[in-house]
């Protein structure tokens, strides 16, 4: 068969679980539309539970109605851009509905950002109103950039009042820096409060037309491997589209009657779509977590019966090991599932060992809405991170071309269908590289080296940008983690290739050691055991230990930061 006829044939479908559809028909709804048929029809149920403290979906609309109703009056219509520069609360998910329905579009800018970071942001997106926890406001300030609306807020807002010191507290662990801006500072600086907005305006926002397949919905900013970070435009319909999509390749989830733990940060577009927004379509009860703390998180789904959980693979590495996992009945819940990074098979395996349950692994991007492929919940497969869901075309070409390649080989991921981004936000040269057209149909290029095997299972083999040139070889820098991963001594590893004029890239590994082997074993003895375990071509010839790497927001290691500490060195 042609390479592309193999592809287009959908090899996968014979291993979609029973009742779901290859296509399903995309309703033409803008994300408010959405909300407001959910709010009013489970009205009575739980939406928010933010530390004990809970949120109905009546109280939580008419919030979302009243601030919708300030930002009006404050000027904001249809098309402008606000920021959000929140932790994870239910102001968050009020100011991100209530921008949608006065048809603007929000813009998640990350709480560790510095005011560098903030003030490319806020300029890069035209945006010139912005909802910011209080803790977090030093780098609004400092990043210099003249706003039209700066509304506060604080974390206690929301929490138990018996909490609210408590919840200062932990915060001032992690934002210890930050300075509170003082009453006084607030009215000679002109800011506006999030609380007296809520209350002053009634639960009246004017109706407003939204284009669900033009209009804007979101700006979320790609790191990026290279350069400044670029917001993917993602409108209306990619966001109904995805929540279709997801509802149709997981079924078993019950309208109106599921709770999901909400620790992944909702400004990166896995917490934002699939667990914040898919939830919240839904019906489902969410519990809010500011930090990601392990406890918490583990009494909170014993305490309130949670139905699925989404986590990343550090977060599985360390729960394999860690005494109080066992709290949960893992094998109770309808889904654990696993995103934003590839799951070492170690992992996977001590993971079934110990709670009998099974991770299943997703792929997504920004790009993409968070979502094109996920493991059968009836057929998972170890290594993969699994199939295309409804709508989505996928496919292997040439990672230089536009060739299609055969199931085995080794290619860039395209990727065609509804949740697929238009472009990106004032990019013209990368949209056009991104966003390519083959025999007369567009595709996006994902940047990932990936394979599908003859099942039409899909397996990650590296970035695009990570790939390593040595002497003329590919070298892929996830194959030569993995080889040190597997060293019982090796906490961590990050691989990147430094440049080198005679070879293309020298192969340096960065190394973490578990604590009872730093001072112990040597650099010779990591590079011996990597001979054993990789062809010489893949064996790194610099190796350089570190008591932690760099990590992303999401908690993987940053290869971008060690590559740029190679070059420097």
């Amino acid at each position: 068969m042609d390479p592309k006829e193999t592809y287009m044939s959908k090899p996968w479908l014979k291993y979609y679980p029973e009742g779901v559809p290859e296509q399903i028909d995309i309703p033409e709804q803008s994300v408010p539309e959405i909300f407001d048929r959910v709010t009013e029809k489970y009205s009575s149920k739980i939406a928010l539970i933010f530390y004990g403290k809970k949120m109905s979906y009546s109280t939580l609309r008419e919030m979302v109605d009243r601030f919708a109703t300030a930002l009006t009056d404050l000027g904001i219509s249809k098309g402008d851009t606000v920021a959000l520069f929140l932790l994870n609360c239910p102001q968050y998910v009020i100011s991100y509905f209530a921008a949608l329905k006065v048809g603007a579009k929000v813009t998640p800018i990350s709480p560790v950002y510095t005011s560098k970071e903030v003030k490319h942001q806020l300029e890069d997106s035209d945006a010139e109103t912005i909802v910011c926890q209080d803790i977090l406001y030093d780098n609004v300030e400092k990043s210099g950039v003249a706003l039209k609306n700066v509304i506060l807020t604080n974390i206690g807002e929301y929490l138990p009042a018996l909490k609210r010191l408590l919840g200062k507290g932990a915060l001032g662990k992690v934002y210890g820096e930050m300075h509170v801006p003082t009453p006084k500072f607030i009215e000679e600086a002109g800011l506006l409060q999030f609380q007296t907005l809520i209350k002053k305006y009634p639960p009246k926002p004017p109706k407003v037309t939204i284009d669900p397949g033009k209009d804007i919905a979101a700006l979320p900013y790609t790191g990026g491997t290279t350069g400044l970070p670029k917001a993917a435009i993602l409108t209306h319909y990619n966001m109904s589209a995805l929540q279709a999509q997801a509802l149709a390749f997981w079924p078993f989830f019950e309208e109106g009657n599921e709770v999901v733990i909400a620790f992944l940060p909702f400004f990166h577009i896995y917490g934002q779509v699939v667990v914040m927004l898919n939830s919240l379509v839904q019906g489902f009860t969410l519990v809010l977590f500011t930090t990601p703390d392990i406890d918490d998180i583990l009494g909170a789904m014993d305490r309130y019966q949670a139905s699925a959980f989404f986590g990343v693979p550090t977060l599985f590495e360390y729960l394999k090991e860690y005494e109080k996992t066992d709290r949960v009945d893992w094998k109770r819940l309808k889904m654990i599932a696993c995103g934003a990074d590839t799951l070492h098979e170690s992992t996977i395996k001590e993971w079934e060992r110990r709670t009998g349950s099974k991770i299943l692994e997703g792929y997504g991007m920004t790009e993409t809405t968070a979502l094109s492929h996920g493991s059968p919940i009836d057929r998972p497969k170890t290594g993969s991170f699994g199939i295309p869901i409804p709508n989505v075309k996928a496919a292997i070409v040439d990672n230089e071309g536009t060739e299609f390649l055969l199931p085995g080989e080794v290619g860039e991921l395209v990727l065609s269908g509804p949740n697929i981004m238009p472009g990106y936000w004032k990019r013209v040269k990368e949209t056009e590289e991104a966003i390519i057209e083959i025999d007369g149909e567009k595709w996006l290029r994902t940047g990932d080296l990936v394979r599908m095997d003859e099942e039409g299972y899909f397996h990650f083999f590296d970035r695009k940008k990570d790939l390593i040139k040595y002497k003329g070889y590919s070298v892929f820098a996830r194959h030569v983690e993995e080889v040190l991963f597997s060293h019982p001594q090796i906490k961590a590893a990050g691989v990147v290739g430094v440049p080198d004029p005679k070879v293309g890239h020298l192969i340096k590994a960065y190394v973490v050691l578990q604590s009872e082997a730093r001072g112990k074993i040597s650099e010779e003895e990591i590079v011996d055991f990597c001979k054993k375990n990789l062809a010489h071509y893949k064996v790194p010839k610099i190796i350089e230990f570190r008591g932690e790497l760099p990590k992303t927001d999401v908690g993987k290691v940053s290869r971008r930061e060690l590559r740029e500490e190679g070059e420097e060195t």
